[in-house]
């Protein structure tokens, strides 16, 4: 069979023109008098153009614990604007990620620091101008546990809540507007869905930032925790991305170490407080008693018992007879007058 030969540009038939959309009938054609914005319907969410690229990378250094590790991914997964590297050396600084993050093309970083394999620390940055906060993390909770009833669409959008100190306080306006850059989902994004079905808060109490995320129930408005949930000691703020001059120190925070020392210290003076009391109760056995000197008042109103003439017996008494018992005298005469009817 012979090939077809493809026809020239000369050759080719014109092409048909597309059809319209047909014009919808205006309202003076169809005769009603209603205005046209009852009819419209509006664009769906996903026309609209995605304007707010923050992109936040969310890794770890080496040497974290599977707890560490389980509050990471479930942070990955209610930020569906975050990414994800591989965890960095321990021996590399701390501006090396400044680096990461633009490889990454990442404007903000959440870095997890583990230290002595029970210390986390967290680090806030937005890179590579600054400013960054480090905190200490605190009793954390993660998704998987029991405890956390709740569930939310994955990839919906959050609400930010705030304590009312955030607006009083210069440090705390600096990390409320940080928290509002990281957490919350840009609006518009590829990954993000057009739902607010779930209330991220910030609490400040004890002088600790408590991090909470609930659900909010259609029905009633109520809220029911889904987790993660931690508590951020703040420890200093920086002008820079991870270093550069301190903007604050939190006077009131304590290092783990000091804290495990000032325990292990309390241990031991309560058991040097036993041993010296056991040691105060030898010496008092060991002491021998004091006797109390003689009351010469004892004596007072006692009365002295009448005494006795003494009488001396010079004759030897008289024996007394002896008597007989007289069943034993019967028992031998019966025993006796058997022996004699028997030898008979």
């Amino acid at each position: 069979a012979a090939k077809r030969k493809r026809a020239g540009p000369a050759e080719r038939p014109p092409k048909r023109p597309a059809k319209r959309a047909k014009a919808a009938p205006s309202s003076a054609e169809t005769g009603n008098t209603a205005a046209p914005e009852e009819y419209s319907i509006p664009p769906p969410v996903s026309q609209g153009k995605w304007k707010n690229k923050e992109r936040v990378l969310i890794f770890s250094s080496r040497g974290i614990n599977f707890r560490t590790r389980h509050l990471m991914q479930d942070l990955r997964t209610l930020m569906p604007h975050s990414k994800a590297d591989t965890k960095m050396d321990r021996k590399d600084q701390l501006f090396v990620i400044n680096e990461v993050c633009e490889m990454k093309n990442c404007n903000k970083c959440i870095f997890f620091e583990a230290k002595k394999k029970q210390d986390l620390y967290m680090w806030l940055s937005n890179t590579p101008q600054g400013p960054s906060a480090k905190f200490l993390v605190q009793n954390v909770h993660t998704l998987a546990e029991l405890k956390m009833t709740g569930n939310c669409l994955r990839g919906s959008r959050p609400l930010l809540s705030f304590d009312p100190i955030f607006d009083k306080e210069p440090h705390y306006a600096l990390l409320k507007e940080l928290f509002i850059q990281i957490f919350s989902t840009p609006q518009y994004h590829p990954k993000s869905q057009p739902f607010v079905d779930h209330v991220f808060t910030f609490t400040v109490t004890d002088e600790r930032i408590w991090f909470r995320n609930y659900q909010i129930i259609e029905e009633d408005a109520s809220l029911v925790e889904i987790g993660p949930r931690f508590v951020l000691n703040l420890i200093k703020i920086f002008q820079g991305s991870f270093g550069g001059p301190t903007l604050y120190e939190n006077p009131h925070y304590q290092s783990p170490n000091m804290h495990r020392r000032l325990v292990r210290l309390s241990v031991a003076a309560k058991f040097r407080e036993k041993q010296h009391v056991k040691e105060v109760q030898k010496i008092k056995k060991q002491e021998s008693k004091v006797l109390m000197k003689e009351d010469p008042t004892e004596v007072v109103f006692e009365t002295p018992a009448e005494e006795k003439p003494v009488a001396i017996q010079l004759v030897k008494p008289e024996s007394k007879p002896i008597v007989k018992d007289k069943k034993k005298l019967r028992k031998i005469q019966r025993k006796k007058q058997k022996k004699l009817f028997r030898t008979e």
